[in-house]
């Protein structure tokens, strides 16, 4: 399944795509899904199964434009 980490600030959502990677996390960049309803920013894709070391990465950082987890439902995305 997979997980977004959503963003406000795309360039905290690219430097928390680059932590995740550094951790061997697969981790891609999207657009933040409409659902989020945050703007315009970006999001880091990842498999479900990294979700709990995704958490501790990304709360240790601190980004203060993280907005929340959302989850794929069918077609669309909500949040956890």
């Amino acid at each position: 399944m997979t997980i977004l980490a959503v963003f406000k600030s795309r360039a905290q959502a690219l430097d928390c795509i680059a932590a995740l990677k550094g951790e061997g996390i697969p981790t891609q960049p999207i657009s933040n899904p409409h659902e989020a309803r945050v703007g315009c920013g970006v999001s880091a894709r990842f498999e479900e199964n990294f979700l709990p070391r995704a958490r501790r990465i990304i709360a240790k950082r601190g980004y203060s434009s993280f907005a929340g987890y959302m989850k794929q439902s069918g077609h669309t995305f909500v949040f956890l």
